[in-house]
């Protein structure tokens, strides 16, 4: 299933995409919930990012060439830090480039979405009870920043620097797909996630072990190599296969 969430005319809402359509969902996404009322045409609304999280757990240097490419040892345990749930934005939504830094890089990733409640996870519990599926998600980063800085709170965390979308696949196998991002229609990163160092699962036991995961939480999970920088005007899509695209441009200042 492919779970959308838009606006529509004066009210947001949640649906199943249906071809060109989009059936509405009654009920949480995150419990029980019934497919059903009237189609909209998916040309009428206007897609917004899939969930609103309370926080976003990223994992850093979860790919071997990535961890080369910045020059990095690999990671014993998975490396965490948050991205603050106002960073946020969905498909087609601008990145807005701050003052405070003179590079912005792109970071495309495979994101997990939490359904339920997840704390203390054993190492053999099974984790697909918890999680709601898969979606695009752009890690943007003031790299100057983040090599300044030391640490990476400042240079994750501008508001706009959380792109995700365009919508919350389920039932997806996350093994095994293609994953591939593209600036200004020029191939910049490829790669396939069957190269993460820590596996999905693996990485929401640890994380639950670490803090609780609540509905609607975000886990990113590491960008390959081919990291580079946006500039105001640039285009940048994070194509996952079994997903779709997420597209967002680069400005300066944020559109009203």
């Amino acid at each position: 299933m492919i779970i959308c969430r838009a606006r529509f005319k004066d009210r947001v809402l949640y649906g199943a995409l249906d071809g060109e359509r989009l059936i509405p969902i009654e009920g949480s996404i995150f419990a029980d919930f019934a497919i059903g009322g009237e189609p909209i045409p998916l040309a009428g609304v206007r897609l917004l990012a899939p969930v609103g999280p309370s926080k976003i757990v990223a994992v850093g240097l979860n790919y071997k060439d990535h961890a080369a490419e910045r020059g990095k040892p690999l990671p014993e345990e998975p490396l965490l830090f948050l991205k603050p749930s106002t960073a946020v934005i969905g498909p087609d939504e601008a990145i807005v480039y701050p003052h405070m830094s003179k590079r912005v890089d792109y970071e495309g990733e495979l994101a997990v979405v939490i359904k339920r409640r997840a704390a203390q996870l054993s190492a053999l519990e099974p984790v697909e009870p918890y999680l709601l599926g898969y979606t695009c998600f752009n890690d943007v980063t003031a790299r100057d920043l983040q090599d300044k800085d030391k640490q990476f709170t400042r240079a994750k965390s501008f508001d706009t620097f959380a792109a995700i979308g365009p919508w919350i696949v389920t039932g997806l196998d996350p093994s095994n797909l293609e994953i591939k991002t593209h600036l200004n229609g020029k191939l910049r990163q490829s790669s396939n996630t069957r190269n993460l160092i820590f596996t999905i699962p693996d990485l929401v036991r640890f994380i639950s072990n670490v803090m609780t995961l609540l509905p609607g939480d975000v886990i990113t999970t590491g960008t390959p190599a081919g990291i580079g920088p946006m500039v105001p005007g640039d285009e940048v899509v994070v194509e996952i296969e079994g997903i779709g695209t997420l597209r967002n441009r680069v400005l300066r200042i944020r559109e009203e």
